[in-house]
């Protein structure tokens, strides 16, 4: 082998050498990891990506969501937006007919950042239903209105009184058997949540 033959042949496996070093180099000098403490009381806002309700969820039915805009910490973004985050039902009451407005809680116990998993400790997503006070005397007082007005055409003041007991009465009947409303919060809806103890993150 001549002397040139073997500078150039030399000469190309220093350029394989070197291209081989920055390839590997290369990553691992963009990838730099450092552990960031998200503190106690930091803001989740999130996404549903469940279906919540009193009337159909059962206690620790999973509830998944994700964060609908990065959190930041001292500027630099430490959860970007997106992130899946997990939990499950802690309450889910459903109306009840005479007493017992509709109910249902959750919170989160887990996040995804890139591959890596995180426990997490949330405050709980609580929703009750309005009460219905003023519709159920609605219900009550309008057939005993009307029942007072048959009895008084029938039996004067006499059956004015017993038609509206009589009126009153189906009125009762009618809210007895009618439950409230339940509350129900679908894919989607906006909630927040925040953290109970602090998550330290690597970013």
């Amino acid at each position: 082998m001549s002397i040139r033959t073997f500078s150039r042949a030399a000469l190309l496996v220093g350029a394989v050498s070197v291209a081989t070093t920055a390839a590997v180099a290369g990553p691992l000098e963009r990838r730099v990891v450092r552990d960031v403490t998200l503190p106690a009381g930091t803001v989740l806002p999130l996404t549903l990506d469940s279906y919540v309700a009193s009337d159909t969820s059962r206690i620790e039915s999973p509830v998944h969501a994700h964060l609908r805009r990065a959190v930041l910490v001292d500027g630099v973004e430490v959860l970007p937006a997106g992130t899946a985050i997990s939990g499950f039902v802690t309450q889910a009451q459903q109306s009840a007919r005479v007493k017992g407005r509709a109910r249902v809680a959750f919170r989160f116990t887990s996040m995804a950042v890139d591959d890596d998993r995180y426990r997490v400790e949330t405050s709980s997503v609580v929703r009750l239903a309005p009460a219905t006070k003023k519709r159920d005397a609605a219900t009550i007082g309008i057939p005993a209105g009307a029942g007072a007005l048959i009895g008084g055409l029938t039996k004067g003041g006499k059956g004015a009184a017993v038609g509206s007991a009589v009126g009153g009465a189906a009125g009762t009947g009618v809210v007895l058997a009618t439950r409230g409303k339940e509350v129900r919060l679908g894919r989607g809806a906006p909630v927040a949540v925040r953290l109970l103890r602090p998550v330290r993150v690597s970013i």
